[in-house]
């Protein structure tokens, strides 16, 4: 968080932005151009991003930053190019974004572009392509679907003063790049000035004497021997949390969120001590709330069976987790991916990149043991949540489905 910090004290970047653009514009051969008017010289600059310095992001265990972002030289250099690069996202027509919509909101691009390249120590007239497009087709537009979403939610309200927080659920696969999102989203909305906070399923898991508890009560089921499937959760803590944080609609009002520790019990995890929890202060406007399982829903016991007999208890747990999870939610975000294989590749690579840095990390063989125990929930789960959506969800106008690629970029 001390980044997030540092990012937030630091003045805006708009009007540098703007001025920088503005400074060097000349007058543009093309008259067709919708922002032609601010097209700039190209601007070379000597600095270099440096991804290195983003490795823990919010506390969450993320991999460095490098290991997601490919460093071929890409020169964003000018708001004309920056326009047809922004149109051409895979996610434009699925938002509703059309050429002209993005030529009356270009500053907001340039704004919320220069926030994140700040975030992620980028510079953002030298981005790689893949900087680029991670931001302008990804981070922006799934943030401006995001702001629509909360005046939507603020407008049914009415007059009322109090009005409590939109819940954002962020459903994704391990090492798809959720929490770095969700980290982003959640800079973007305190940049805006909206009050924003953010939880994982991670944070709701049970105590380590509970963990031991459950896999007593489950001898010889390998998907229940450590965290991480339904089961392993506190529901009640999950309940208690999420009804009191949507109440937090008053000024001054103050909650702390729960955090869990992996590292406790050599790897095995506790919840971390309450002592050391984040405060969050009202009003909030959104509540971002991420997850690999969130919003999966139970199957019939055969179909579970034919995945894997071990599946059979975590499937009826998982009838539990509607009430305690699901239902809070009101808007869904649902990162799609096209094989859970996908999994066990991103995750080695955050371990890989953690060991080249000095990180204690996995080993390969580790990596395979601990991402095996999720894979069967991953073909079991992922298809229905594809095909029919989130758990008891139905409004299609307030669900995003983003379809990524093996480098976890969006694809048409």
């Amino acid at each position: 968080m001390r980044i997030l910090s540092a990012a937030i004290s630091q003045p805006s970047p708009a009007a540098a932005s703007l001025s920088r653009f503005q400074s060097s514009a000349s007058p543009s051969s093309s008259s067709s151009s919708p922002i032609r008017s601010l097209a700039p010289k190209p601007v070379l600059v000597s600095s270099t991003p440096r991804h290195n310095d983003f490795l823990e992001g919010n506390g969450r265990g993320l991999a460095p930053l490098r290991s997601m972002f490919p460093s071929s030289p890409a020169l964003v250099s000018s708001v004309n190019d920056l326009f047809s690069f922004i149109c051409a996202g895979p996610l434009m027509k699925k938002l509703g974004f059309t050429a002209e919509r993005v030529t009356e909101t270009i500053d907001k691009w340039i704004l919320y572009g220069g926030y994140l390249c700040r975030l992620f120590r980028m510079n953002e007239l030298t981005l790689s392509l893949a900087e680029k497009a991670r931001i302008y087709h990804y981070y922006i537009p799934v943030f401006l679907w995001c702001e629509e979403q909360i005046e939507r939610h603020r407008s049914m309200f009415g007059d009322v003063a109090e009005i409590p927080p939109l819940v954002i659920g962020v459903s994704a696969p391990q090492g798809s790049g959720k929490t770095t999102l969700v980290f982003a989203l959640e800079f973007l909305f305190r940049r805006t000035g909206r009050n924003a906070a953010t939880l994982s399923i991670d944070d709701f898991y049970l105590t380590a004497e509970e963990q031991a508890k459950l896999r007593s009560e489950n001898p010889g089921n390998s998907l229940l021997e450590l965290r991480g499937n339904a089961g392993s959760h506190d529901l009640q803590f999950s309940i208690d949390t999420l009804t009191n944080l949507s109440k937090l609609t008053k000024e001054g009002t103050k909650m702390k969120l729960p955090r869990y520790d992996k590292s406790a019990y050599g790897g095995k995890g506790d919840r971390s001590d309450s002592s050391t929890w984040p405060e969050v202060e009202g009003p909030l406007s959104v509540i971002l709330f991420e997850g690999w399982m969130l919003g999966f829903k139970p199957l019939p016991n055969e179909v579970v069976k034919a995945v894997d007999p071990q599946l059979e208890v975590v499937n009826k747990n998982l009838e539990g987790y509607f009430d305690a999870w699901d239902k809070f939610v009101e808007a869904w975000i649902v990162i799609k991916i096209k094989d859970p294989s996908c999994v066990y590749q991103w995750r080695l690579q955050a371990e890989v990149a953690m060991r080249e840095d000095g990180k204690p990390g996995m080993s390969d063989e580790e990596v395979l043991d601990f991402v095996s125990r999720y894979l069967p929930a991953y073909k079991a789960y992922l298809p229905v949540l594809y095909s029919e959506g989130p758990n008891g969800f139905s409004d299609s106008d307030r669900l995003l489905v983003v379809e990524i690629d093996e480098e976890r970029n969006p694809v048409s």
